[in-house]
């Protein structure tokens, strides 16, 4: 077994515990590989280990992979920061974006989806901590950011996402991600039907699963120690 394989088994046991810990099962969360600083060869031995859903962050980075890898049955989740001349590759070439924070690009991963391809699946990324270096809606304008959002066509609003202020304590975790649950459970009571909660990442997932995470955000537990090349976009 590969290294990648075993750090693969191990989360998804990690997942699986976190769960359990949590009164809930496995099968009730997503989990997206995050892969972005790896390069195709280590993604394909995650989907040789049954890894399906890879996420990326870097667009140019992206669409390498993405072509190194076409004959591989993945999807693709694209979960940066979006500039508006990136719009277009994204809507061609992902099946998920995470990251919508704003209706300009909404309206252009819109007009931009082709239409062969299936509803683009959004989540909007809100800003529950109130960073003012991290992107996100704030959770003040989140409710008309989703009404707009959802009348377009080529779209599919199914959540949010967060990437709330790192911290070490359980309790602040927890309550970042229950902030964001607060909020979705807000959204569908008022008619959406959402059903995607896209939060954790390698040092937070149980406390995202414990506030009722469907998908986990995981990199480094499954790759190993990232390293960043400059100019990378």
């Amino acid at each position: 077994m590969t290294t990648i394989a075993s750090n693969l088994q191990a989360v998804n046991a990690a997942i699986s515990e976190a769960a359990l810990s949590a009164g809930r099962t496995a099968d009730e969360i997503s989990l997206l590989a995050v892969s972005k600083t790896f390069p195709a060869d280590a993604l394909r031995e995650a989907f040789q280990a049954g890894q399906r859903r890879f996420a990326e962050s870097y667009l140019q980075e992206a669409l390498v992979k993405i072509a190194a890898l076409q004959g591989l049955a993945i999807e693709w989740h694209f979960i940066g920061p979006i500039q508006g001349n990136k719009t277009r590759q994204i809507a061609e070439n992902f099946a998920w974006v995470h990251s919508v924070d704003r209706l300009k690009i909404a309206e252009r991963l819109s007009v931009q989806r082709p239409a062969h391809l299936p509803p683009l699946q959004l989540c909007l990324q809100v800003n529950v901590s109130h960073e003012a270096s991290k992107s996100g809606v704030s959770p003040e304008g989140l409710s008309d950011l989703a009404r707009a959002v959802a009348v377009l066509p080529g779209l599919h609003l199914r959540g949010l996402m967060a990437i709330p202020a790192p911290s070490d304590e359980i309790a602040v975790q927890r309550a970042s991600f229950a902030r964001l649950n607060e909020l979705y459970r807000e959204l569908n009571l008022q008619g959406f039907q959402l059903d995607t909660l896209s939060m954790g990442m390698s040092q937070d997932f149980s406390s995202a699963i414990a506030e009722g995470a469907t998908m986990v955000r995981i990199g480094s537990a499954i790759f190993g120690k990232r390293i960043y090349q400059e100019g990378v976009v």
